[in-house]
């Protein structure tokens, strides 16, 4: 925690850490009302997953050295354990079978992150059942478009961008997880926009 006191309010990657925290809470608060008011349906599965990884890799951005770049990932996961806890009431109700396969194929995943006590292999795995658990929620966006809206996608990728650029140590368990967050919320955006091209 000693990094983030060496940053002045001034400093250029304190303001970004600010600017993607502020990304968190704008993208998911109208998110957030939206599945309360039924408008979108996301996956309990994989915001079950998704509120225990980023849990996982908030506290191993912390190991690492991320300082003041872990504070997004911190408010991001107050968010989704909303979600998830709304989504078991209000969210996607058709699921498959091929869905539980992914959830149990992710819950095993923590198995092996259970017994390492290496923050970066933490983070890796963390990362790799983050992507697991990301698979129903991608069939069913691909499927059923509606049920989803872009905004919170949208702003996730800007806001782990500006998390890449204030982290203030750079290695594989504080860069990983944003780089494949952008990745796939650049594909949510994609499967979620297609509505409005067919």
């Amino acid at each position: 925690m000693h990094q983030i006191s060496t940053l002045t309010l001034s400093d250029p990657k304190f303001i970004a850490a600010f600017i993607a925290t502020l990304l968190a809470i704008v993208g998911n608060v109208p998110y957030l009302r939206d599945v309360i008011r039924h408008r979108v349906e996301p996956h309990a599965y994989t915001w079950f997953v998704w509120s225990i990884i980023t849990c996982i890799v908030f506290f191993g951005q912390l190991a690492k050295g991320a300082g003041i770049g872990a504070l997004p990932t911190a408010a991001s996961e107050i968010f989704t354990i909303l979600i998830f806890i709304f989504s078991l009431h209000n969210g996607f109700k058709h699921v498959r079978p091929i869905d539980k396969f992914f959830l149990v194929l992710a819950l095993a995943g923590l198995i092996p992150w259970a017994i390492t006590h290496d923050p970066t292999v933490s983070v890796i795995i963390a990362v790799a059942i983050d992507l697991i658990a990301f698979i129903p929620t991608l069939r069913k966006t691909w499927d059923k478009p509606n049920s989803e809206t872009p905004l919170l996608f949208l702003t996730n990728v800007i806001r782990h961008a500006l998390m890449l650029y204030s982290l203030e140590a750079y290695n594989v368990a504080t860069v990983l997880h944003s780089v494949v967050m952008i990745t796939t919320n650049i594909v949510m955006v994609y499967f979620i926009t297609q509505k409005k091209v067919v």
